[in-house]
């Protein structure tokens, strides 16, 4: 009888201390409230009585930073949030040193973006803002580190700003836009003064190539019976005139 209540005793102890660690997770355990070990992936034995396990999932965790607002180093109000990506590196760290690591690393991120937001200028932030979300994930990193946690990388989604300064923004970018047209434009009317230049050096020394290139344009004009043409005779033909002229008077 009593042997009979032990081997029961003993299949209950047995079965019921069987613990199953999937290979995402690791299985800290506490024997007495204090820690003993971290049991790997697969199947696990603890003693129910005196022992307890907690399962830490490994894999990367996203969390999201709510929208924020912050004021720039140029004292312009924005809204900002942001995307956490982390992972846990280190099980019993994660247990033992930190409550609530999920809820930790959102807050220092939290406060971390702001410090950050407040040391740039809003052009900086808009431009910059690769830099500046690697900037807060080392400062985040280098806290959560003892916690055995690693900031995989911090993503800055949107920034918004006053409707005011957007009109600003766009104002500006518009009189940029035109700025350049403007440069643009002259480039060309400068290289084209150029090509001119070239191309009527190159006419006048060669013999009728004024001449040549009139009858061209002449020959591109299209008829027009309320427009009035003037034809200009080649100077080659006024100078064959004027020696005529000469020869019969000589004569």
């Amino acid at each position: 009888m009593w042997f009979t209540i032990l081997i029961f005793i003993i299949v209950v102890f047995g079965l019921g201390g069987l613990r199953v660690v999937n290979q995402y997770e690791r299985g800290v355990t506490l024997t007495l409230g204090k820690y003993t070990k971290t049991m790997q992936p697969g199947l696990n034995w603890i003693f129910i009585i005196f022992q307890k396990m907690i399962l830490v999932d490994m894999r990367i965790t996203t969390i999201d930073v709510p929208r924020q607002e912050a004021i720039t180093k140029d004292n312009v109000p924005v809204g900002i949030n942001a995307v956490v990506y982390f992972k846990v590196v280190a099980a019993e760290d994660a247990v033992l040193k930190v409550q609530r690591y999920t809820y930790a690393v959102s807050q220092y991120a939290l406060a971390a973006l702001r410090d950050s937001i407040g040391g740039v200028e809003l052009d900086t932030l808009l431009t910059e803002r690769e830099k500046i979300a690697t900037d807060i994930k080392q400062a985040v990193d280098t806290e959560t580190v003892t916690w055995g946690i690693d900031v995989t990388a911090i993503k800055i989604q949107d920034i918004e700003i006053p409707a005011s300064m957007k009109r600003a923004m766009a104002a500006q970018a518009e009189a940029e836009r035109e700025r350049r047209a403007i440069i643009i434009k002259a480039e060309g009317e400068a290289k084209a003064a150029e090509n001119l230049q070239k191309a009527a050096q190159i006419l006048g020394s060669v013999p009728g190539g004024f001449s040549l290139r009139t009858l061209e344009t002449i020959d591109k004009l299209q008829p027009d019976p309320s427009k009035t043409i003037i034809f200009a005779l080649p100077v080659e033909i006024m100078e064959g005139l004027k020696s005529l002229a000469s020869t019969i008077k000589s004569k």
